[in-house]
């Protein structure tokens, strides 16, 4: 009975601890999609801005779906906020010491916000680097389909970056559960309680 007793104890523990990677793993993922996101990013717009150059844009890749053209972006992602470009620099620091001071202390994550949050450090380094460089964020990507602001590489990794971190905190982070096995707790306590008093006021009649 004590053995089954504590192997039913080990069991949630044990899954929880399999969404709270080491702080090596943390690291090595978060660093490593940060650095292939900035590569491809900064890659991608040396080819746009060179194409653009010998007038090799704008150019159809999908027809009546996605197009190439190139688009100086003084604002930050999608073309939001012209003309304060600069002040997303410091912006883009901020974002990416906390998310390096969260990776590292947090004591419980889940490795869906590892990824997502390296994929967001990528995405900003790389758009803050155009904007201390050149002045500007060399757009490219087009939708054809849609009336949508022309986009980079970075803007991919910021965008899909936040929406698999928000996912991965809301239902797969272990202090997520903890706040709604906390919350479940909490409700079965008070019902019990209520029982009880219910009980009392029966038998005191």
């Amino acid at each position: 009975m004590t053995s089954a007793a504590n192997h039913q104890n080990e069991t949630p523990k044990e899954g929880a601890r399999s969404f709270a990677p080491s702080r090596a793993w943390r690291v090595a993922v978060a660093l490593g999609l940060a650095v292939a996101f900035l590569a491809l990013d900064q890659l991608t717009k040396v080819m746009a801005r060179r194409a653009f150059m010998t007038g090799a844009l704008p150019v159809t890749v999908i027809p009546g779906v996605l197009e190439f053209d190139f688009v100086a972006n003084t604002g930050v992602s999608f073309g939001l906020a012209s003309g304060f470009g600069y002040a997303f620099v410091a912006l883009a620091v901020v974002v990416v010491c906390a998310v390096a001071v969260y990776l590292w202390r947090a004591p419980a994550l889940s490795r869906l916000e590892v990824i997502g949050l390296g994929m967001l450090a990528g995405g900003a380094i790389g758009n803050a680097y155009d904007r201390a460089v050149f002045g500007f964020v060399t757009d490219f990507i087009a939708t054809v389909f849609i009336n949508f602001p022309v986009f980079n590489v970075a803007d991919i990794g910021i965008t899909v970056g936040v929406a698999l971190a928000l996912i991965g905190f809301m239902f797969l982070s272990p202090a997520s559960k903890a706040g709604e096995k906390a919350t479940q707790d909490g409700s079965v306590n008070a019902g019990t309680h209520q029982v009880c008093g219910d009980a009392d006021e029966k038998g005191g009649a």
